[in-house]
């Protein structure tokens, strides 16, 4: 017998295997080298237009992005509930891990209203000339005087000969939110449940999940700590916010990945061992699999920098894929007449045929690399880095180690027989397919767009009741109304803040209509320098306000020397410098500048004015109140996040249509017969109008996931319609080849199956697309076999 009836040479084995080694090496080298992220604003467009990019950016790492919101329910009582409020406030601030913790304990905010109390002629926007006029000091004083009697007078009477207009009082009222939670026992509670609140925001990125988790680790051992010795009822700790979320995805989606790969594994390694009945095979078998993995993980690691977690839980599904090249060559490379030529016979009749459904595979895959969604973009370099390396493998490898498939028999011979069953029986329903087919378009047709109507939000691994749980907190805290945002935009600080100036202006008339309870803006404590120059030019100079305030209290209760201290507070203003962006960061309150005013990744200067709006807000009336100023906008982030996912939906629709498009001319191109190409492409066009028909039956939202579902339904399902047109071409079906089609198929259904009953929504549209259709595509290539294959 000759070294070629033997097998591959010695040489040529060797050389084969180091240089397969060397790869995967490399492979592994470059993965232990990568950071593996689990952050779903991979999942966020990344091209989106300016106004959504603002929006965007602050999703990903602007203040709601690091805002935590803490409750403190049940619990002895109140006072327990506020002292537990207390200690844990305090240890927070004490930790350095937070910008900023409230919880209405204002003990360390002497600071705050030293500044404010001492810059109150520029902060204050009852500033101006006529309220340093003999009647506009008569009637500042005169409201003055008479909280002096109120509950508020204890804070109003120690300031009140150096503040007599209130400006003090006047700028605190401005700061306080106007939703802002009620108090008890010197603590925020909620207003619903005997809960105690507070509030934080991290100081760490938004993106910086370690971070976010330590900063969340830490409130909980602080909690411990201040329910230690309490006994056993004691106030239960609730956490939400978006660091919460991102961190419970990223843990989740992590989980996710080694359960599918560890269940996967085991699933597939059952069904190959059942199938060949020889462990050699199995490990044979999964040597282009573990390839595949590597190079698809590597090859992501490369081209973007990281890989996410959702790409590794969808590398689970390239078990079943690449698997089935393994299949077709073990099974398929059998009973060749001379020993030690079965891979020279698969290389000549089958490699043809496999090569072309894996570039069938490849142009469906390709479609994800130009999403406007990275991480699609990712499973799409992955998938096909993976699929490639894989086929080469078997191509190259395997030869080198069974040179005549796998030599166990098992359950292969039972799996054909099944096999043969379906080519024989397929054929006869073929018109009860074409009837679902009409029936499947014309439920299409009458549910129409609406059929497209899943959102971003529903690829949030997030539970129902976690969000409950945000939406309960966020009402006792008061937030401000995260529905609607006003956007200012301009190209430096100054101009930015005295377009907010304005801005808020018109907001004050829609404040006055009900429209609004208030809104938040940085300028109440960082107004423009121009604000600032017309308020000190308002103040009139010692002498001057001293003869107006003696005309002023003419007839008050009220001796003007004793307000001598006012004249020489205003006199000093006059000289002070400029409130400065710079000055704030040094003290509490720039944590709130912060979130409400930042500089642009790409240039420029942003603020936010959030709004607390009320029953009779009427978004239409917002919009036309600041339509004369072009430079600020209002975003409604529900619809902002719709328009977004719609353009992308409307782009997913035009790369699969261009993808499909691909593979049927790579198939014509190698068909090259009409008749050949309309036979295969017939199955692959009726499975995905089945598999749509099913999911409208159902009322499952679809979405883009959905879509690429249904374009790897035409990427894998080639490969069983390239098969059966080989087959009729032939006109003769071999067990062999009957029993390597039923595995791969059941190898790819079961990998698509398991991520369908993922707890991960991006993960589980695909598998509930892809493992129906599949099954379909192998039917369907049966059924419409135009001659019947013995």
């Amino acid at each position: 017998m000759t070294s070629v009836h033997a097998g591959p040479s010695r040489g040529r084995r060797t050389l084969v295997l180091l240089l397969w080694l060397a790869a995967v090496l490399a492979g592994v080298a470059v993965i232990s080298r990568t950071h593996f992220s689990a952050d779903l604003s991979a999942f966020l467009p990344a091209s989106p237009d300016a106004r959504q990019r603002v929006l965007i950016e602050q999703l990903q790492s602007g203040v709601a992005s690091r805002t935590l919101m803490v409750g403190l329910e049940g619990g002895k009582d109140a006072a327990q509930r506020a002292d537990v409020s207390r200690a844990l406030g305090k240890a927070m601030r004490a930790s350095g891990l937070y910008e900023q913790v409230q919880n209405g304990d204002h003990s360390d905010w002497q600071e705050a209203g030293t500044f404010v109390f001492d810059r109150r002629y520029q902060l204050s926007p009852d500033v101006t000339p006529q309220r340093f006029s003999v009647d506009g000091l008569r009637d500042a004083i005169t409201d003055t005087m008479s909280m002096l009697g109120t509950p508020a007078g204890n804070l109003v009477r120690p300031l009140f000969e150096r503040d007599p207009t209130g400006e003090t009082q006047r700028i605190a009222e401005g700061l306080i939110p106007a939703t802002s939670p009620r108090t008890e026992e010197g603590v925020w509670v909620s207003r619903t449940a005997p809960r105690a609140m507070l509030l934080a925001t991290t100081a760490a990125s938004g993106s910086d999940l370690d971070a976010q988790a330590a900063a969340i680790a830490r409130i909980e051992t602080e909690y411990t700590k201040a329910t230690q010795g309490l006994g056993a009822d004691v106030p239960k700790l609730l956490l939400s916010g978006a660091p919460v979320f991102s961190v419970q995805s990223r843990d989740k989606i992590k989980g996710e990945a080694v359960h599918l790969a560890t269940v996967g594994a085991i699933v597939m390694g059952c069904l190959l061992l059942a199938a060949f009945a020889s462990p050699k095979a199995l490990v044979v078998a999964l040597l282009p699999v573990l390839t595949g993995v590597v190079a698809g993980t590597a090859a992501v690691a490369l081209v973007f920098g990281s890989v996410h977690g959702l790409t590794m839980g969808f590398g689970s599904t390239l078990i079943g894929e690449t698997v089935d090249y393994a299949i077709y060559y073990l099974i398929q490379a059998r009973g060749a007449a001379v020993p030690g030529t079965g891979w020279q016979r698969w290389r000549e009749l089958n490699w043809p045929t496999v090569r072309l459904g894996l570039l069938t595979s490849v142009c469906g895959f390709a479609a994800l690399l130009f999403s406007g969604f990275p991480g699609l973009a990712q499973l799409g370099v992955f998938s096909i880095a993976g699929l490639v390396a894989a086929a080469l493998v078997t191509r190259h490898g395997l030869p080198m180690l069974a040179p005549d498939g796998a030599t166990g028999i098992g359950m292969r011979r039972h799996m054909a027989r099944v096999a043969s069953g379906i080519v024989q029986a397929m054929p006869r329903l073929r018109v009860g397919f074409v009837v679902a087919g009409v029936v499947a378009v014309a439920l299409m047709a009458w549910q129409g767009g609406a059929l497209w109507r899943a959102s971003l939000s529903s690829m949030s691994p997030i539970s129902k009741a976690s969000q409950a749980l945000d939406a309960s907190l966020r009402e006792d805290i008061g937030a401000s109304d995260g529905g609607t945002l006003v956007v200012v935009q301009a190209a430096d600080e100054q101009a930015a803040l005295r377009l907010t100036e304005a801005a808020g202006q018109r907001l004050d008339a829609l404040v006055d209509q009900g429209q609004l309870s208030g809104y938040e803006t940085v300028t109440r404590m960082l107004p423009s320098i121009a604000a600032q120059q017309a308020r000190i030019a308002s103040l009139p100079d010692a002498a001057t306000l001293r003869t107006r305030v003696a005309e002023a209290t003419q007839g008050m209760p009220l001796a003007a020397e004793r307000l001598d201290p006012f004249v020489a507070s205003v006199d000093a203003a006059r000289g002070l410098p400029p409130i400065t962006r710079d000055e704030l960061a040094k003290g509490p309150m720039a944590p709130v500048v912060r979130a409400l005013m930042f500089e642009r990744p790409g240039g420029g200067w942003a603020s936010l004015i959030a709004l607390h709006t009320t029953d009779r807000f009427d978004k239409a009336q917002l919009v036309a109140a600041l339509a004369p100023l072009p430079e600020v906008q209002v975003v409604d982030i529900g619809a902002e996040l719709g328009s977004l996912y719609d353009r992308y939906l409307h782009e997913a629709f035009v790369q699969v249509l261009l993808g499909a498009l691909a593979v049927v001319v790579l198939l014509g191109l190698y068909l090259r017969s009409l008749r050949r190409l309309v036979a295969v492409c017939q199955p692959l066009l009726l499975a995905v109008v089945l598999t749509l028909g099913g999911m409208a039956a159902l009322q499952v939202p679809l979405g883009i996931l959905h879509l690429v579902g249904l374009l790897l339904i035409v990427a894998v399902g080639s490969n069983y319609a390239l098969f059966f047109d080989q087959l009729q071409e032939t006109g003769r079906a071999d067990e062999d080849t009957l029993a390597s089609l039923m595995l791969a198929n059941l190898t790819t259904v079961v990998s698509f199956g398991l991520i369908a009953i993922s707890d991960i929504p991006a993960l589980s549209a695909i598998g509930r697309v892809v493992a129906p259709g599949a099954l379909l595509a192998l039917l369907l290539s049966a059924a419409f076999a135009k001659r019947r294959v013995r």
